[in-house]
């Protein structure tokens, strides 16, 4: 398997388990990530926050941990990397705000290279304008925009994740194992046991 470059857009308040394992997960099977923020260059943190489940109408929300850039996003082309990733957690929100990062969601999309997207990285997703005809899950509270930009919501359990084409997307952070291993799958990544 050769090695992938992979790009991760994140921000201030991205989730952090939905930021630091995939990026991770996919340095221990041998890609390399460039994590990415618009307005902040290689050195300089993120902020992140924790999102958990204590059976209120919402998650809550905690301070997660600081998590270092090691790529400026100024630099980012769609042509230097194989894939994209969006973790969700309130990053997103603004971020979809940013024109340059719009644009190079779209070019990921026109390209048709994979792109992972999990949680209120749907929104990314709706405000690119890529979702028109997709299978896509999110954060159930996302449901509303990825109707309203033309997708079909997957409702599905919390922990599950769904594959349309290039586009691999889940709920929240308890999908990490179904979601990274399609993403693994769709990247061609093979993982042997023997």
């Amino acid at each position: 398997m050769a090695a992938k470059k992979v790009l991760m857009i994140v921000g201030d308040y991205a989730e952090d388990y939905e930021t630091m394992v995939p990026f991770q997960i996919l340095l221990a099977v041998g890609h390399a990530v460039d994590a990415v923020c618009p307005g902040k260059t290689t050195g300089q943190q993120v902020r992140t926050a924790i999102h958990d489940f204590e059976g209120d109408q919402t998650y809550s929300e905690k301070r997660g941990h600081n998590f270092t850039l090691n790529a400026d996003f100024a630099a980012a082309r769609v042509v230097d990397y194989d894939a994209l990733v969006i973790p969700g957690g309130r990053a997103p929100e603004y971020l979809r705000l940013d024109a340059a990062v719009l644009d190079l969601v779209r070019a990921f999309d026109s390209a048709a290279k994979p792109i992972a997207a999990i949680c209120h990285g749907a929104q990314l997703l709706a405000a690119a304008g890529i979702l028109k005809g997709k299978r896509v899950s999110a954060y159930p509270a996302c449901a509303p925009e990825v109707t309203l930009a033309g997708g079909l919501y997957a409702d599905i359990a919390i922990d599950g994740a769904v594959t349309d084409g290039h586009l691999v997307t889940a709920p929240a952070w308890p999908a990490h194992p179904a979601w990274m291993a399609q993403f693994l799958a769709v990247l061609g990544t093979k993982i042997s046991h023997g």
